[in-house]
C-alpha cells in the first residue's frame, strides 16, 4: 500500500525498497511541482526533466521561449524512460544537483 503524499497522483502499481520514495520510503515532499519531459536517464535513479515556460521581454513587449534542465530523483516503482511526460515535486536535498522527485508519470 502508497502512502498519501498530500496531492492528487495516482500512485505507482509496482512496490520498491527505497528510502527516497515518496510512496514506500521516508522522503517527505513539499514546494513547488513542475511538470516536463524527460530528456536523459543515464545517471542511476535520475533522470534530467526539461521544462518550457515563456519569458516576457520587457523592452520588445514580447513574450521568448525558455526552458530548463532540473534533475530529479527516479524511485525504482514508477517506470519512466526519454521521451515521457512526467510530474516532479520537491523534497529535501538529495545530492548535490537533485531536489526533486519524480512522482507520476503523465499519461499523453
Amino acid at each position: 500500500m502508497a502512502r498519501n503524499i498530500g496531492i492528487e497522483v495516482t500512485p505507482p502499481k509496482n512496490k520498491c525498497d527505497d528510502d527516497l520514495c515518496p510512496f514506500h520510503g521516508k522522503l517527505p515532499v513539499h514546494g513547488r511541482i513542475f511538470e516536463g519531459s524527460i530528456v536523459s536517464d543515464k545517471m542511476q535513479n535520475t533522470v534530467i526533466v526539461r521544462r518550457d515556460y515563456l519569458w516576457f521581454v520587457k523592452k520588445y513587449r514580447r513574450y521568448e521561449r525558455r526552458h530548463s534542465h532540473t534533475p530529479a530523483h527516479k524511485p525504482p516503482c514508477i517506470d519512466v524512460k526519454v521521451g515521457d511526460l512526467v510530474k516532479i515535486m520537491e523534497c529535501r536535498r538529495i545530492s548535490k544537483t537533485v531536489s526533486f522527485v519524480v512522482v507520476e508519470k503523465k499519461e499523453e
